[in-house]
């Protein structure tokens, strides 16, 4: 069992857990996650309580390969209203936002999130774990090489799951520095690898185990699933369906 701190409330984590996902953006990936309507997002979060997620994750921004970097008061302006509705509408439902910046995740946060998800693990914006810890919010943090410009890039290395160990036992050091001793791991399927090393982290997910630390597995309808398939993401479900069990049997505590 895990225990992460969510603001006033608590994160348990004893029994697989769904992550539903809402993009407040016009640009992701996977047109059907795209929400910029307060009512549409309310009735979609419904609708992923309805069918089994106990946290919803809300992002502001795309880091799709190719996507524009918006401006911080842009990002805002995507996401806070629709994390205060989702909040007024389900005052107990555990919500996480997907953001980098600093800032954001202050302004999400006293809107009613209780996590941050942090695709960068403090590297792009280190005042955020201040943050965090101010806040007492969760947190989740991403493996990602490079900077915000370069993370889709892939570096050379020998073994991905070495380096994942490498990476996350650094990042420990750095948030205990913070206070911040319990959190969740994501090993960044899809970004800056190649299609071998995201199967690769998702068949060896177990070897990550002797971190002790909960890992979300966020890999639906990634370009590696339909890619390989000769697909579209829109066609990508049973791919990812076929992952997503692979990862349970291996390890993951939060499919995203």
């Amino acid at each position: 069992m895990f225990k992460i701190p969510a603001r006033d409330q608590t994160w348990v984590i004893d029994t697989p857990q769904i992550m539903g996902i809402l993009n407040a953006t016009s640009d992701s990936f996977f047109a059907e996650s795209r929400i910029q309507s307060i009512d549409l997002a309310v009735e979609k979060a419904g609708q992923f309580i309805k069918e089994g997620a106990s946290i919803i994750d809300i992002g502001g921004q795309s880091t799709r390969p190719g996507a524009t970097f918006l401006s911080i008061q842009e990002e805002i302006e995507n996401l806070i209203t629709i994390v205060q509705a989702i909040h007024a509408s389900y005052p107990n439902l555990l919500i996480s936002v997907d953001t980098f910046q600093s800032e954001v995740a202050l302004m999400a946060l006293k809107a009613g999130a209780h996590i941050v998800n942090d695709i960068s693990c403090g590297s792009f914006d280190p005042q955020i774990l201040k943050i965090v810890a101010d806040q007492n919010a969760g947190f989740i943090g991403m493996h990602v090489t490079g900077s915000k410009e370069t993370m889709h890039q892939v570096p050379t290395r020998e073994d991905i799951v070495t380096d994942l160990k490498t990476y996350f036992n650094e990042k420990k050091k750095l948030l205990a520095q913070f206070g911040i001793t319990n959190w969740m791991i994501d090993p960044g399927f899809g970004f800056g690898k190649t299609i071998e090393e995201n199967f690769s982290i998702v068949k060896k997910l177990q070897n990550l185990s002797d971190l002790e630390m909960p890992i979300l597995l966020g890999l639906s309808r990634k370009s590696s699933i339909y890619k390989t398939l000769h697909i579209t993401a829109n066609d990508a479900l049973n791919g990812t369906t076929v992952l997503n069990t692979v990862g349970l049997l291996n390890g993951a505590n939060v499919l995203r």
